[in-house]
């Protein structure tokens, strides 16, 4: 397949996700009719998940025919040696689901793009917020067409942290309960809003100094590791090394709070 420069490919996705977005603010009125389907005991999809999914894909096939698609509920069968190949649209049609579900306002549509293995463009739209945050590879990170930066705070007791909580895996919640106490002694506060594509958008953008998650999964971080690492901050899975899309934990933030969130967490 032929290799596009990261501009098409951001100016692709920022196409395919407005249109989600669009379809996720009409159907926001009727959520007390959307019926919710379970994935699991406590993670949901409805129609509206699957209906972005839809218009994501649609979009992406009108513009890029030899694209390959990773998204989180109807095209998630891509193994690594498959990402590394050509061009893939990774895609989360609404991260936030239980949020839309409950009318908090906290969702998003989030599209990264792999081109040979490597992320080369990104977009983030907070749907409820109306922010749109890109990035592509070497062009730095935008909010809403404004070039944004991570923090500057080196003070972890001056720190606002962002974090997710293990809501999948019951095992999951004592270890990472440590690991909570131990980040809140020592910051400002910490704030868990329930969608990791925005999370990830404000440590772009400055308004969270770090944060992490054990566990997610490609769609949730694909596009938020490019605008983190573009807006000047470090993304990393739990060992220290660039962190993959993939399923995996994640430690991002501006270097300096990157160093302290990682060593706090990883402390015994």
């Amino acid at each position: 397949m032929t290799l596009q420069s990261p501009e098409s490919l951001l100016d692709v996705a920022l196409e395919a996700a407005r249109l989600a977005a669009a379809s996720i603010r009409e159907a926001a009125p009727r959520i007390a009719e959307i019926v919710w389907q379970e994935k699991s005991a406590t993670d949901f999809v409805s129609e509206v998940d699957l209906g972005s999914e839809r218009i994501i894909i649609d979009a992406v096939r009108r513009r890029v025919p030899g694209a390959r698609m990773l998204a989180e509920e109807t095209a998630t069968h891509l193994d690594p040696a498959d990402q590394a190949r050509g061009i893939v649209f990774v895609a989360d049609p609404l991260d936030g689901t239980t949020n839309f579900l409950h009318g908090y306002p906290e969702y998003a549509v989030s599209i990264g793009v792999l081109q040979e293995g490597v992320l080369v463009a990104a977009v983030v739209i907070d749907v409820p917020g109306g922010e749109e945050f890109t990035a592509v590879r070497g062009g730095g990170t935008f909010l809403n067409g404004a070039r944004v930066h991570v923090s500057h705070t080196g003070n972890p007791q001056r720190a606002l942290i962002g974090t997710g909580f293990p809501f999948k895996d019951p095992s999951a919640i004592a270890p990472y309960q440590e690991q909570m106490s131990r980040v809140m002694a020592g910051v400002s506060g910490v704030r868990r809003p329930g969608a990791a594509a925005i999370d990830l958008a404000s440590v772009a953008c400055g308004r969270f100094d770090a944060f992490w998650e054990n566990m997610l999964s490609p769609w949730d971080i694909a596009a938020g590791i490019l605008l983190v690492t573009e807006a000047g901050g470090l993304a990393t899975d739990l060992s220290g090394a660039p962190c993959p899309v993939a399923h995996t934990g994640l430690v991002a933030g501006n270097p300096k709070m990157h160093d302290w969130l990682f060593r706090t967490i990883n402390s015994k």
